[in-house]
Order: structure tokens, then sequence, then C-alpha cells
């Protein structure tokens, strides 16, 4: 067994989390002396209790994590452990970080700027509108979006990032094996093909009410901040937001009926300080420290390979001076929503600023 298989076959053992194991893989010096240690070397780890060890030795030998492999490899599913490069950076920061992930699609460098959108399985029309508003412009403007492929809020946010052509992840609360819910088959085939999706759980692991919860601190982990969009007092979305503090994250939240059901969590972590959201600037107003540098020529600027022929034709269009949203469309002969969402992606590459009054002009000087 080497480390990797030592620290899937760990994964697949119940009642044994990542922090048990990462304080024995702190005393034992790796997780394949876990298979190795007797249990009175175990119990000597003053962080890990009775229950875990007996677990642990109940199990070691049981598990078969060659099969386990096998068959996530044939339905093209890898399995990424601790030890291994491909590993999200932003996971290994968090309290409690998955011992291994099952991924289907790819993961990248660029991930590590991903926003979490977030919220209830029932939301309102207004709900799934501002979900996917955001999800689009926010890959629009070169964030991963994140979120857990449920029903309502989530679906909403993924699809919207496929339509935008940009990275999304769907992190399960379930195995590979089952998907949940079923309905989101396709959806999941599409998100495989333009991002990830991610399981912490074994292959058959079913959905229960405790793995959710449990995966909810991947979706914040993953992520730079996580968008609250409708949620419930008492919500998974809520569980998340939460998991986000105690990560160090940022936390933002979308208004909405003040006699609303689904907007009292926003509601509630605004009246606690979180930003209020009433579009994508609010955002990305607060990671500049994100945003690319720009030459000191608009020139420069205009001539860049990384504007798309449709952001040249704003830079264009404002190149005579500052401009109101509605004539820049109009001048533009482009929609309002592709206007917009252009604008989203130009403040990111800080080459306009979007000012009061819906005006607009060039961050650069021509």
């Amino acid at each position: 067994m080497e480390e990797r298989e030592a620290y899937i076959s760990l994964n697949m053992m119940e009642r044994v989390g990542p922090v048990s194991v990462r304080s024995l893989v702190s005393a034992l010096g790796s997780a394949t002396a876990i298979f190795e240690a007797g249990p009175q070397d175990l119990a000597a780890v003053p962080e890990v209790s009775r229950d875990v060890v007996q677990a642990i030795i109940n199990q070691r030998h049981a598990l078969d994590w060659r099969q386990e492999m096998s068959r996530a490899a044939s339905q093209g599913v890898r399995i990424v452990t601790w030890v291994d490069e491909e590993y999200p950076e932003p996971l290994r920061a968090i309290h409690d970080p998955p011992l291994a992930l099952y991924v289907r699609g790819t993961l990248r460098a660029s991930d590590r700027q991903s926003i979490a959108v977030v919220g209830t399985r029932r939301p309102t029309h207004y709900g799934r509108e501002i979900a996917a508003q955001l999800a689009s412009q926010l890959a629009r403007a070169g964030f991963t979006i994140v979120s857990g492929m449920a029903e309502g809020i989530d679906a909403a946010a993924h699809r919207a990032a496929l339509k935008s052509n940009g990275r999304t992840l769907a992190v399960l609360g379930g195995g590979m094996n089952r998907l949940y819910p079923p309905s989101h088959a396709e959806l999941s085939e599409a998100i495989a093909a333009a991002g990830a999706v991610l399981s912490e759980f074994p292959m058959d692991r079913p959905p229960d009410r405790t793995t959710f919860p449990i995966r909810n601190r991947i979706v914040s982990g993953l992520s730079k901040g996580v968008v609250v969009v409708e949620a419930g007092l008492k919500s998974g979305a809520m569980i998340t937001a939460r998991m986000a503090l105690e990560q160090g994250r940022q936390v933002f939240a979308v208004p909405g009926r003040v006699d609303s059901s689904a907007s009292q969590g926003c509601h509630a972590l605004i009246r606690e300080g979180a930003p209020l959201v009433t579009g994508a600037a609010d955002i990305l107003s607060e990671f500049e420290i994100l945003l690319p540098a720009v030459g000191t020529s608009f020139q420069e600027a205009r001539s860049r390979p990384q504007l798309s022929a449709e952001e040249a034709v704003i830079l264009d269009c404002l190149s005579g001076g500052e401009m109101d949203v509605d004539t820049l469309i109009r001048s533009s002969g482009l929609s309002a929503a592709a206007v917009n969402a252009l604008l989203v992606s130009l403040e990111m590459k800080r080459l306009v600023r979007v000012l009061p009054g819906r005006m607009v002009e060039l961050a650069v000087k021509s």
C-alpha cells in the first residue's frame, strides 16, 4: 500500500474523519503507518478517541480499496488524495480537508479564483433569476462558479455559468453512483465537460441528512467567497455560510422581500454584517486584489489578446468619452444583457468604471 492508497482506504472508513486522520499522520509519520500501528500506538494519540481507534482496527484490513479504485476508473472518475498535486490548494487550508476527492472532469489552478453561489431548493422566480444573473456575470469575469447541484438556486447557478462558457464545480452530497437528484444526470455531464463534479464520498455512498452538511464545507472551502441568494433561517445554504465564515471566507447575501421566508436567512446575514449584493460589482469590489494590473495606455489595454471582440466594441464606443448604459447599448448594437455582462468583465480587468447614474467611462487614458 502506497500513501495515496492509504488515504483512499481511510476515506472509505465509517466513523473515521479527516481531523482524526491528520492527528494520526502527524503522530505516526504517514498514512500507511496507521495500517501498521498496534492498537496501543493508535490509542496513544491524544486527539483521537477510543471509538475512532476501534473503528480503524475493525476496518483497516476489511476494506477493498483496490476494487474501489478500479470501479472509479471504469466510470471515468479519478480519486485525488491529500498527497496528489491535483488536490485543490484552498481545501488544504481548512480545518477538516477531505482525505480524498472523487473527480469527474478537470481541476485547474485557475479554480482557486472561485465563488460559491448557493440557496434554497425552492426559490422564487426572483431568486432563480438573480442566481443566474450573478453566476453568469461572475463566470464572464473569470471566476469559477461552485455549488452543490441541488434543485433551485444551485442548478440555476451551474446552468448560467455553463451558458456563459465559464467553469463550474459541483460538489455532491453522496457518492458518484448515487447522483442526487437523479434528474440532474444531464446537468452533471455538462458540468463535468466544463469543469468538474466532485464528491468526498465513496462511489456507492447514498446521500442522507448527514452527508449534505458534510459536503457544504467543501463548497465553501473551494471558494474565496459564498453568495447566498435565497435561504431559510435553518437551511443548508446557511450552514454553508457559517462554514465559510469559520474558514475565513467572505459571505455575501442577496436581499429579498421582507415577507418572504426564502429571504429570512439572507436578511439575517445582512444584519450580521454580510455585504448586501445588488449585482456582481458588489462582489468584485471585495476582490480587487485579484484583478489583473492594467497598463497605463488605453491602446496597450485595447490590443491585449484576452479581450473578446465584444469587449473591444464596448471600449471603442467609450473611446470618445463617458456614456450612459442605455446609449452604450444602442451604440454597440449588443443586447442589454450582453452589455451588462461585458461591463462586469471589463471592470474586472480595470478597463472601465461604472459611475453613479449608470454612466460608464474608460478607466485608462486613450
